[in-house]
C-alpha cells in the first residue's frame, strides 16, 4: 500500500458520488421508511461478527503457535510454510566493505549499493536506481530477462564513483530480493515454482534463480558474487538487527502481509542438515495462510475469498492486509445500498466495481475528523456510518495482526518477564499499512500492550525498518560474506 495521495474530498467521492446533490433528502426518506434503521442494522450486525475481544485473540495466537509447531515439524504438515531461510547469521553492525543488492518483485526492479563502515559507523553512503522491465521480457525467455537486469546491474556497478570503495583484492557481493515463489535449498539458491505479477517465463520455471542471474552476469562480464537470496520479510528482520541487536522478528504489513523471526535450530525438527554454529535460524513463516476456527469471519470475507484468485487460501491476509480492507467496507456499502437504499434507491455504478474502494482511499475517509467531515452537500449522518465502517474493518484487522504477533512472542519465550533479567525484544515493521495508515498503526500498537500487560510490554519495542527488500538484502550481503570471519580460532 503506497503514500496516501486521494484527497478526502475525492476519497468520499469514490462511495458517495452518486447521492452527493440529494443526500439530504434521502436521509429524510430513510428515516421516513425504516431504510436507516436497516442500513444501521445492517452495520450493526457487520461490527458484532467482527468482534475481537481480547479471549478470541488470544485463541488466535495459541491456534497459529499450534500450527507454527506443525509446519516446524515437517513440509506441508501446517498451512504455515514455516519456511527455512538459511540465514542463521544476522548483520552485526560490524560488517565492513561495499554491498550491493538487487530486489526484483515486480514490474520494476531495484539496484543498490551500501557503503559499511563497521561499528558505530554504520551505513556510510547508499545510492540506489529503479528501471521499469520492458512487457517483452516478462513474456519473453530467462535469458532475456535476466541478461537485462545484467546489463543494468553492470552499468550500475561501473558508475560506482570515488565515495563507494570496493576492498582491495575482494569480489564484489550481491544480496538478492525475488519476491516471487521459490523454494530455497540454501542461501544463495532457490527454484522457481510459478511466476507471478504479470510475468510468464517458462523456461525459468523449476530452475535455480540464482545460477540464471549469475549466468546473465558471466554473459556481461560483471565479476559478482552472489550471496544470498533473500524474501523481503527475512530483509526486514536483516535491516532491523542491523540497526538494533534486540531485534528477533519482523512483520510486513502492506499490500500482503507476512512475518519471520529467529528460531532456535534444535526446535525445527524438519531441518536434516548440520545444526547451524550459531545455533539460531531465521523462519519465513508466509503467515498470511493462516486459518482457523477463531478468526471472526464474515459473509463478506467469504464472498470475497470465493471470487479471488486463491479462494481457501492467504485467509489471515485477506483480513489484515491493504489489498483486501477498502474491499471488505466496498461489499459492505453495496449490501447497504441493495437493501436500505443507502445511496438513493440504487447502488452508485462505480461501487459495483470490485477493488474500486483501494484502502489508501479507506484510510483517508477513516481518518477525516473535520466537523463536517468535507463534504458539506451529503448528509453527516451517512458520512459517520461510513468512517464507523472503515473503523470497524481496520479495527479488526490490526487487532487480529497484534495477535499473530503475540504468537510469535509466545513462541520465543519472550510474551513474560523473566525474574532477574532484563530482556529487551524489538520487532521490526515494514510495509505501507503500518507505516500510512495511522489509525490501523495505533490500534496495532495498543492491543499488543492489551494482550502482553503493562510490565511485558515495557520489554517490547516496535520499530519501523525501512527498505527491508533493498536494505536489508544488502546487509544480507555482507553478513553472508565469504570473507567475513564469522567465529573466532577454536570456537
Amino acid at each position: 500500500m503506497g503514500k496516501v495521495s486521494v484527497g478526502v474530498t475525492a476519497a468520499y467521492g469514490v462511495a458517495v458520488a452518486a447521492a452527493a446533490a440529494a443526500a439530504l433528502v434521502i436521509h429524510r426518506k430513510m428515516k421516513k421508511s425504516g431504510r436507516w434503521v436497516k442500513a444501521m442494522e445492517i452495520l450493526k450486525e457487520f461490527e458484532e461478527k467482527c468482534g475481537t475481544p481480547i479471549l478470541k485473540l488470544r485463541q488466535v495466537a495459541d491456534a497459529m503457535i499450534v500450527e507454527m509447531h506443525a509446519g516446524l515439524a515437517s513440509e506441508g504438515g501446517s498451512k504455515l510454510k514455516m519456511l527455512i531461510s538459511y540465514v542463521d547469521n544476522l548483520p552485526t553492525g560490524d560488517e565492513e566493505g561495499l554491498f550491493y543488492a538487487l530486489d526484483l518483485g515486480g514490474t520494476n526492479f531495484r539496484v543498490l549499493r551500501v557503503q559499511l563502515g563497521g561499528r558505530n559507523r554504520g551505513i556510510v553512503n547508499q545510492q540506489f536506481e529503479e528501471v521499469s522491465i520492458p512487457p517483452s521480457r516478462m513474456t519473453g525467455t530467462s535469458d532475456a530477462l535476466f541478461d537485462y537486469v545484467a546489463a543494468t546491474l553492470a552499468r550500475f556497478v561501473a558508475q560506482e564513483g570515488s565515495v563507494f570503495k570496493p576492498s582491495p583484492g575482494r569480489q564484489r557481493e550481491l544480496g538478492f530480493t525475488f519476491s516471487f515463489p521459490v523454494v530455497q535449498s540454501s542461501i544463495a539458491s532457490g527454484t522457481l515454482l510459478k511466476w507471478t505479477k504479470g510475468f510468464s517465463i517458462d523456461d525459468t520455471v523449476g530452475q535455480d534463480v540464482v545460477a540464471e542471474l549469475a549466468k546473465a552476469m558471466e554473459r556481461r562480464g560483471l565479476d559478482m558474487r552472489i550471496a544470498a537470496l533473500v524474501n523481503d520479510t527475512v530483509g526486514t528482520l536483516a535491516g532491523g538487527r542491523y540497526n538494533d541487536n534486540n531485534v528477533v522478528a519482523s512483520v510486513i504489513l502492506g499490500t500482503g502481509s507476512n512475518a519471520a523471526y529467529v528460531e532456535c535450530a534444535h526446535a525445527i525438527p524438519k531441518w536434516h542438515g548440520l545444526l547451524p554454529k550459531s545455533g539460531q535460524m531465521v523462519i519465513n513463516m508466509e503467515w498470511g495462510n493462516f486459518r482457523s476456527s477463531h478468526l471472526p469471519l464474515t459473509e463478506y470475507d467469504h464472498a470475497l475469498d470465493a471470487e479471488s484468485l486463491n479462494p481457501g487460501e492467504q485467509i489471515y491476509e485477506k483480513v489484515i492486509s491493504g489489498m483486501y480492507l477498502g474491499e471488505i467496507v466496498r461489499r459492505v456499502l453495496c449490501r447497504m445500498a441493495e437493501e436500505a437504499a443507502f445511496f438513493g434507491g440504487t447502488v452508485p455504478p462505480k461501487l459495483k466495481e470490485p477493488f474500486v474502494l483501494g484502502t489508501p482511499v479507506m484510510s483517508s475517509m477513516h481518518r477525516d475528523t473535520s466537523p463536517d467531515l468535507k463534504i458539506s452537500n451529503t448528509s453527516l449522518k451517512m458520512r459517520k456510518a461510513i468512517v464507523e465502517l472503515c473503523n470497524i474493518v481496520a479495527t479488526r484487522g490490526a487487532r487480529l495482526s497484534a495477535a499473530g504477533v503475540l504468537a510469535i512472542l509466545k513462541k520465543m519465550g519472550r510474551d513474560t518477564v523473566k525474574e532477574g533479567e532484563k530482556q529487551k525484544t524489538a520487532i521490526a515493521m515494514d510495509g505501507g499499512l503500518y507505516e500510512h495508515y495511522t489509525e490501523y498503526c495505533n490500534c496495532f500498537k495498543d492491543t499488543l500492550n492489551e494482550l502482553l500487560g503493562e510490565e511485558v510490554s515495557k520489554t517490547i519495542m516496535i520499530e519501523h525498518s525501512n527498505d527491508g527488500s533493498g536494505i536489508g538484502a544488502a546487509l544480507l550481503a555482507a553478513s553472508q560474506s565469504q570473507y567475513l570471519e564469522l567465529y573466532e580460532p577454536g570456537e
